[in-house]
This record gives C-alpha cells, sequence and structure tokens, in this order.
C-alpha cells in the first residue's frame, strides 16, 4: 500500500511544544524510577533530601521521621516530616508541583540537589501510578497557622494543580513539613532498599536525628554530632569549567559595563589586570561594551582564559563530612574493628572543585566470607544503583587489594570489610538524571585512588599486627600445654621444686611474648614504609 506523501504544511500542523513534566511523565525511568521496588527508595530519597537540605540551610538540626506502610503487594504509603523552617504558603505548589522550580544550576556550591527536579519528579511518578495527589502541611513559626493542600501536577503545562488549600487543624510542630505520597511500590530488604539508605543517609548525615517507621517497627538513627557542618559558600564560576556556549551567554546577561569587567566580576579568580592581559591577547579593547562584542572575538577571549594560568577556585564551596566523623559513624552503625579515614586536599575537574575522603571498616559485625562492602556518596546522599559505571567503583577495582593482605575476586576485595567514598562537590558529574553514579573523569578515579590506598596501608599494617598476635598466641599455648612436663623434668634434675619452677617458666613465658610482640609491630611497620616507598 502506497503511503499518504504530506506537505510541511501538514507536518508542521502535527508539532507540537512539550512540557518538561510531558516529557518525564513518559520517560519516567531517566529519574530513576524504573520499577516498584527501585521506586519507592527513589521517592523517600528525594523527600529525606529535601528535609535535610532545608533543615541545614536554616541552621536547625534535623529530626526527620520517615513512614512506610505497604496497602497491597505492589502499593504503598509513603510520608516524610521535618523539623526545618517551613515553606510559605505562597511557595508550597511550585516547590512540590513543578519541576526544575527551585533549580540549583546557578549555584556554585555544594548541596544534595541540582537540578530542582526531585520531589517533583517524585509526586509526578506518584500521580503517574495512583491518580492521588500528594498531602503536603506546612508551618514556618510557631504561633502561625500550618496549611494543608493537595497537589497534583499539569503535565502539559508542567503547573502545579491544587486539589485542597484550607488551614490545617491538627496537631503540628512549630515549624516544619509533612510530606504524604500514595504509589506504586515494593518494599523490599536488601542492599538497595529504603532500609540500607536510611542506614546510609545516617553515616554520612551524623549530625541528623531519623525515626524510620515501615509496617509498624521502628529503627531511630540517633545524631553522633550535635553540631551541623561547615556552611559550604557560593561561589562565582571558575573560566576553565565554562563552555563556549555558556561563556556566550554570560556575556549576554551581564551586569558589567565594560568586558574587562564582565571578566574580572562574573568569574572567579579573574583580577583586573588578568583580564586586561587576556584581552590584550585577544586583541580586545578592555573598554569595550559586552553587547558590543562579536562572535569572533568572544571565542578569543575564550580560548585565551581556558590556556591562561589561572588560581584554582576557592574552596570554601566544600562541606566535607571529615573523617574522625566517619569512623565514628561506622564504629556506631556498621559495628566494626577497625577504621582509618582520610579527607585529601581539594582539587578540580573542568574548573569544578571537589574534595573526597575514603574510609575503611574492618572486622566486627561484616561477614568474613562476602564481598567487601562499597558506601557510594555524593555531597552526603547515598548511591545505590548503577555501581558498575560509577567513577568509585571503577576506582576499587583499579587497587591491587592483594598487596595489602586483603583477598579479592575479580578485583573486587572480599571479607569482612567496608569501605565509604564521598565526594563533595559544586557539581556532581552525575551519569544520568536519576543522580546514582558518578562520572569517571580522570582526576576523580585519581583522588579516590590516592585516598583508599592511604587508607589500605593503614589497614595492612594492622592486620599484620593481628596475624603476629594469632602466631604468638598459638606459640604461647603450645609451650602452655607442655610446661608441667618441662617444669616437672626440671624439678627432678635440679631438687627445687616443681611449683617455683613452673612460677619462673611463666614468667618468661609472658616477657618473651611481650618482647616479642613489641618488637614485631616495629618491624612491620618499618616494613609498611619500606613498601609503600619503594
Amino acid at each position: 500500500m502506497k503511503s499518504e506523501v504530506k506537505t510541511a504544511e501538514q507536518l508542521a500542523k502535527e508539532q507540537r511544544e512539550i512540557s518538561v513534566a510531558e516529557f518525564f511523565e513518559k520517560n519516567r525511568h531517566l529519574l530513576g524510577f524504573d520499577n516498584p521496588m527501585k521506586a519507592l527508595m527513589i521517592a523517600v530519597k528525594e523527600m529525606v533530601d529535601n528535609s535535610l537540605d532545608a533543615c541545614q540551610e536554616a541552621g536547625i538540626l534535623p529530626e526527620i521521621t520517615i513512614k512506610i506502610r505497604e496497602l497491597s503487594e505492589d502499593r504503598a504509603r509513603v510520608s516524610v516530616e521535618d523539623n526545618g523552617p517551613g515553606i510559605v504558603k505562597e511557595q508550597i505548589p511550585r516547590v512540590f508541583g513543578k519541576l526544575l522550580y527551585g533549580s540549583k544550576f546557578y549555584k556554585m556550591r555544594q548541596g544534595r540537589g541540582q537540578q530542582g527536579i526531585g520531589v517533583s519528579a517524585a509526586l509526578l511518578y506518584s500521580q503517574l501510578t495512583t491518580g492521588k495527589p500528594a498531602i503536603v502541611i506546612s508551618r514556618t513559626a510557631k504561633g502561625k497557622p500550618a496549611h494543608e493542600m493537595h497537589i497534583r501536577i499539569d503535565t502539559s503545562k508542567n503547573e502545579p494543580e491544587v486539589i485542597k488549600d484550607e488551614k490545617f487543624e491538627g496537631n503540628f510542630n512549630d515549624h516544619g513539613t509533612y510530606v504524604e505520597m500514595e504509589m506504586e511500590g515494593k518494599y523490599r530488604k536488601g542492599d538497595r532498599s529504603v532500609d540500607e539508605f536510611i542506614r546510609q543517609t545516617a553515616i554520612a548525615n551524623p549530625f541528623a536525628k531519623l525515626v524510620y517507621h515501615v509496617n509498624g517497627e521502628k529503627v531511630t538513627y540517633s545524631r553522633i554530632i550535635e553540631q551541623l557542618p561547615k556552611e559550604a559558600k557560593q561561589i562565582k564560576p571558575h573560566p576553565q569549567g565554562v563552555e563556549m556556549g555558556v561563556f556566550e551567554k554570560m556575556i549576554k546577561m551581564t551586569k558589567g559595563r565594560t568586558i574587562a569587567g564582565f571578566l574580572s566580576g562574573d568569574f572567579t579568580r579573574v583580577g583586573p589586570n588578568t583580564a586586561k592581559d587576556i584581552l590584550k591577547l585577544a586583541k580586545v579593547n578592555p573598554n569595550t561594551k559586552p553587547d558590543k562584542i562579536t562572535r569572533e572575538e568572544m571565542e578569543k577571549i575564550w580560548r585565551n582564559l581556558q590556556k591562561a594560568k589561572l588560581m584554582k577556585p576557592p574552596m570554601d564551596c566544600l562541606s566535607p563530612i571529615g573523617g574522625d566523623v566517619l569512623e565514628k559513624s561506622l564504629k556506631k552503625d556498621v559495628g566494626v574493628d577497625f577504621t582509618a579515614a582520610i579527607t585529601r586536599s581539594p582539587d578540580v575537574y573542568r574548573g569544578m572543585p571537589f574534595q573526597v575522603e575514603v574510609c575503611i571498616g574492618y572486622g566486627g559485625k561484616l561477614d568474613p566470607a562476602g564481598s567487601a562492602q562499597i558506601m557510594r556518596f555524593a555531597n552526603r546522599v547515598p548511591l545505590l544503583y548503577q555501581g558498575s559505571s560509577c567513577a568509585i567503583t571503577k576506582a576499587v577495582q583499579d587497587i591491587a587489594w592483594k598487596s595489602y593482605h586483603i583477598e579479592h575476586q575479580n578485583n573486587n576485595p572480599t571479607g569482612p570489610l567496608v569501605i565509604v567514598v564521598h565526594m563533595a562537590s559544586v557539581w556532581i558529574p552525575y551519569t544520568s538524571e536519576s543522580k546514582e553514579a558518578i562520572d569517571p573523569y580522570d582526576e576523580i578515579e585519581k583522588e579516590i585512588k590516592l585516598a583508599k590506598q592511604d587508607c589500605a596501608r593503614k589497614l595492612k599494617t594492622y592486620l599484620a599486627g593481628q596475624h603476629r598476635r594469632m602466631l604468638e598466641g598459638k606459640r604461647k599455648g603450645l609451650f602452655e600445654k607442655y610446661l608441667p612436663e618441662i617444669a616437672n623434668n626440671l624439678s627432678l634434675l635440679s631438687g627445687e621444686k616443681d611449683a617455683e619452677i613452673r612460677k619462673h617458666l611463666e614468667k618468661l613465658l609472658s616477657k618473651g611474648v611481650v618482647d616479642e610482640s613489641e618488637n614485631g609491630e616495629s618491624e612491620g611497620e618499618i616494613k609498611s614504609t619500606g613498601e609503600e616507598s619503594s
């Protein structure tokens, strides 16, 4: 059958613009809502991240209550309540019912969210699978009224649709927000479950108290420290992390009166003299108005900026967890015997500041026969999926674990071992919109690998000491077994009392083991240092 020939005018009538909400409605897998089990975890993640961010920005130690109730085999009700600053009534619909609202794209500062499609995406998934609106209750201060809203998303316009809006008369916190959604979701235990997400969130956010209810059971993660982390400052973009198209857009939007003022005012690490030097190389008059710069001149300026020897961007835009805090968290929430941690000095990829932290835990309650557990974090948020494509996993597999006395299979370490890796950055290079894995940039992989090697060397010394103590225990046990017989024979030969000889031998045995232990540890440390040097 011959197909119908259409004109350009007919085809034009069939074309229309779609909203970002409508796009993700049809492509929910891009946001991580692949299946009911994963979708439940992602929804909880987005809601908890919102609460933690709100509390931190308001300077409040977070107390967050998470509740999950299974309604059927594939449906669940999820709620998250916090003690944050609350949300003003006018903003509630847009925060929850408009994708990309409140986006942090423009903020050069460490934060959990980046795209502004987190909690609104969870609402979109809830609406898509059950048809029910989200319930939001919020109060901004003691004495002020709490407002309750039922919200949907008009996906054709990417606009909130308020179904119910009234004053809330029930009991509620002095300030904070409560969010409830019903969705297609399955609750299961395991490595990629909501349970594991909450546990890892407590490890990376030790200043937060998390109360987790699931099907009537309650687990409380008390805070380990009583102060919020250092506030991350917002910085201007570094020119060597800005691509040509963005550079052109910045010139068009600048408030600078001259092109020199634009360079020194809109970027970090570009002072007035540096701006003049770059413009001189580009053969552009520093006093030219930005709107008079030609496309060719823009490109010359941009290329010279990329070649310039500029200082790294300021690092006060980062807020690491801290090695000592990570060690406390692992000992409390995982129950390990040994920990070693390091927070690397900040570095830069594509002009973006970042910092890597690693903590290794060994022994205790960990499975001695299983694979090592790798906990991946980006800006304090656990990453539970797409581990094989993540820079953190690739860096783990790139280490010769056997040289650190750790067994491995296919370059994956095994035994009672947990490896925690946290990357803090003003912009995490996620591999997809679902924010589940970090893109393996060379600079990032290198920093992760160096941090892991540092911790692995400390673990090697600990394991060497453990091995020596085990051998000494066996040797001592062997001597103790035959000590009575030796004492008896010596008594017969010397005529001294058996008890006196035995007492003397026990003293020598004890002293010999102690001296050997001390010498052994010293030699072990020297050997470890020698291997590191070689």
